[in-house]
């Protein structure tokens, strides 16, 4: 295992022997549980990276510094982070985030379905590993692993082989050593190489360690060997002889050992110049290693010791202590042989290199200078922080916030979510801002998207893209620092949503006027023309668009009774459904059955109505276009008016009042028919000719469906897409 990662590595697979074969971490750490607590305390939070951690109380090291540290890198580059141990990981948690590290996870039947629902909401998901811990025929190759029951290593192999099964599922790998990088490529098609480097705190310790430390008996000369892990018996078994050599021809060295090794029996004549101390916490580490005057890090040639980190040259180094190391994998890329450490290939160098540090103390203390200015420099956290942060930052999809006052049905609503679903199949990382709903997923269309409540959710992830989707929503994206690209898409004239007077239109008013930093975009020409005209906004334009191919299509031959179909919220005035009422209630009813579709308001008392339609399911819209016959529809205000398009799609007729939003495709005489708003009269004449007239009718209904297969959301879709890309 990596430094400190088999310490106590009995008491582990004891651990795992008794409670299960789930994975080496069955419980939680103190420091896990310790970050659980306090994640109950806070808010629910969104941010940028969450570290999803496989280790537990008894392998704190490996943990320390891929987790603890890589955050700190991250967070000193602006990135937010969290944390959670894989066994409290949830589906919700994928609402929060925009990328996911495992570090040595297991396979778990959760976690398997959580890498797929992030796939789909393109969201990145990465494996961190520190060791070769991923496939048997690595760890089959350490001596201690090998020494197990059967029973033990049956629990301990099914560990391995699950957290190997984890990494194929990821996208990528996040890595500490260029050897153990091209390991892993043979299980997925990208490693990231982030060498493992020392903490804020780590660097605050060894300082300390540094200034405070004893002055050394200039008589004895210490050498340390600071492991966390029985499993490195071996390596101190390759350098055995070497050490009782030294011991032997130099009364004045004295040997010290640290963790959970055992004392070689050939070392017992030595036991009053040996000194042992237990594994025991990280921060004591620093002072303890001060107190040595060279660093001992042997090991053995094997493919999963190269892999290993040099973690032991750089804590070492930090407190300005020469290390001497053997000759493979991540010491062979950080030491310069003879000028901040030194590497050994066989014994005789090994001795040869005790000798010369235990006889020239200007030598080593040169040496142990020289690794501690390199360190400071390229070992820490917050020096490696912009490297590691800009190459995350290139693997992680672009993300877009859609902000949205609300969840309910409408056609603005619909718009904005198609918007949505283009980006999110075109793999972009897509979520929606509420000012205040409950809701945690949102479906359309097949597709599903994580809602945020802005109300009860603190914002501090990156959001490479927010959209204001109404006036109420363009404060957030204005003023949200953390935001790289702000976006307005304007669907209609919001200010006349009030009536003068009302302090909210002034409020909705002020939102149209330029932003340097808003770009504005818009599916309507008329929109368009009017925020040019009256406020000077260059707005972008791509056309609406619709679903044809759910629409089901059937020719009318307008024999029998004949269905007209009302549609719009009768308590918003600029709708002016009462218009359509006033002109179906002068219809004889033993001709014409009305139907009245409203997603908000309930039906007035005067309507002459035949069937109520409240609210229903965008999936279930064409259906009821289907069913009928004629649309009436008389909105004086509409920024883009689907309902004729729809009505159209299925080969019905339209009848309609002129207006800003339906200009763009409605023709009269062409695709249907149009009249003014308040002639009632005209109206009444226009819709029985649609009712007789059968070459008009011909007319319509071959040139309603053109429209409104021009109109297809397959044809305009590459439009939409370069309002945000």
């Amino acid at each position: 295992m990596s430094n400190g990662n088999g310490n106590l590595l009995k008491k582990a697979i004891r651990s795992i022997s008794e409670e299960g074969l789930t994975g080496c971490a069955v419980r939680t750490g103190k420091f896990v549980k310790k970050q659980v607590n306090r994640r109950k305390k806070e808010a629910p939070a969104y941010r940028d990276v969450l570290f999803i951690s496989g280790c537990k109380e008894d392998l704190p090291h490996p943990w320390r510094y891929r987790v603890l540290h890589q955050r700190e890198q991250l967070e000193a580059c602006g990135i937010t982070t969290g944390e959670v141990y894989f066994q409290e990981l949830s589906l919700n948690q994928l609402r929060y985030y925009r990328a996911f590290i495992f570090f040595r996870c297991p396979y778990t039947e959760m976690i398997g379905k959580f890498v797929a629902v992030a796939r789909k909401l393109n969201k990145k998901v990465f494996y961190d590993i520190d060791d070769l811990v991923i496939d048997t025929k690595y760890t089959d190759q350490i001596s201690y692993v090998r020494q197990m029951s059967k029973t033990d290593k049956a629990a301990y192999d099914e560990n391995v082989e699950n957290m190997g099964r984890l990494l194929r599922l990821c996208d990528m790998a996040i890595t500490t050593t260029n050897c153990l990088a091209e390991e892993l490529k043979k299980y997925v098609p990208d490693v990231l190489i982030n060498r493992n480097t020392a903490s804020e705190e780590m660097v605050a310790l060894s300082r300390q360690a540094n200034s405070t430390a004893k002055e050394k008996n200039n008589d004895t000369v210490r050498l340390g060997y600071f492991s966390g892990s029985i499993t490195h018996n071996a390596d101190v078994e390759m350098i055995l002889p070497v050490l009782i050599e030294v011991l032997e021809e130099y009364p004045q060295v004295e040997l010290c050992l640290t963790g959970e090794l055992d004392l070689p029996t050939e070392l017992n004549q030595y036991k009053d110049r040996v000194l042992r101390f237990p594994f025991g916490d990280w921060r004591k580490l620093p002072e303890m290693i001060a107190q040595a005057d060279i660093n001992l890090a042997p090991l053995e040639d094997t493919i999963f010791n190269r892999a290993k980190s040099e973690n032991k040259w750089v804590e070492a180094a930090l407190v300005k202590v020469v290390t001497v190391a053997s000759d493979v994998g991540a010491f062979r890329d950080c030491i310069e042989n003879g000028v901040n450490g030194i590497l050994c290939q066989d014994r005789q160098e090994w001795k040869m290199a005790l000798v010369r540090l235990i006889e020239d103390k200007e030598y080593r203390e040169g040496l142990g200078e020289k690794a501690y200015q390199y360190c400071r420099e390229h070992c820490t956290t917050v020096k490696n922080a912009a490297g590691f942060t800009q190459a995350l930052q290139k693997e992680i999809p672009a993300n877009y916030g859609f902000v949205l006052p609300g969840l309910e049905i409408s056609g603005g609503m619909k718009v904005a979510l198609k918007h949505a679903a283009m980006l999110q199949k075109n793999g972009q990382d897509v979520l929606l801002f509420t000012l205040d709903n409950p809701t945690r997923w949102q479906d359309f269309e097949g597709r599903r998207f994580p809602v945020l409540s802005l109300k009860h959710t603190k914002i501090t992830g990156y959001i490479g893209c927010g959209v204001a989707t109404m006036w109420t929503t363009l404060p957030f994206v204005e003023q949200y620092p953390n935001m790289n690209k702000r976006c307005y898409l304007v669907q209609n004239y919001e200010t006349d949503f009030y009536e003068e007077g009302d302090p909210l239109r002034v409020r909705a008013n002020r939102t149209y006027m330029p932003y340097n930093h808003v770009k504005f975009l818009t599916i309507s020409r008329w929109c368009q023309s009017w925020l040019k005209k009256e406020y000077g906004q260059d707005a972008l334009y791509a056309p609406n668009g619709l679903e044809t191919e759910c629409f089901p299509v059937r020719k009318r031959s307008m024999d029998g009774k004949i269905r007209i179909l009302i549609e719009g919220d009768c308590a918003v005035d600029y709708k002016n459904v009462d218009e359509s009422f006033r002109i179906t209630n002068s219809l004889d009813p033993q001709k014409y059955e009305v139907w009245y579709m409203s997603y908000n308001a309930q039906p007035k008392e005067w309507y002459r109505i035949d069937r109520f339609l409240h609210k229903v399911p965008y999936d279930k819209v064409p259906a009821v276009y289907e069913a009928c016959d004629i649309l009436v529809k008389t909105s004086l205000l509409e920024s883009f008016s689907y309902p004729p398009l729809e009505m159209m799609a299925s080969g019905g007729y339209v009848l309609a009042v002129p207006n800003g939003g339906n200009s763009e495709y409605l023709q009269d005489e062409y695709n249907c028919l149009l009249y003014p708003a308040g002639d009632l009269e005209k109206a009444k004449c226009r819709l029985e000719r649609i009712c007789t007239d059968k070459e008009l009718q011909e007319t319509l209904y071959q040139n309603g469906r053109r429209t409104a297969e021009e109109r297809s959301w397959e044809v305009v879709s590459k439009d939409i897409l370069n309002l945000y890309l």
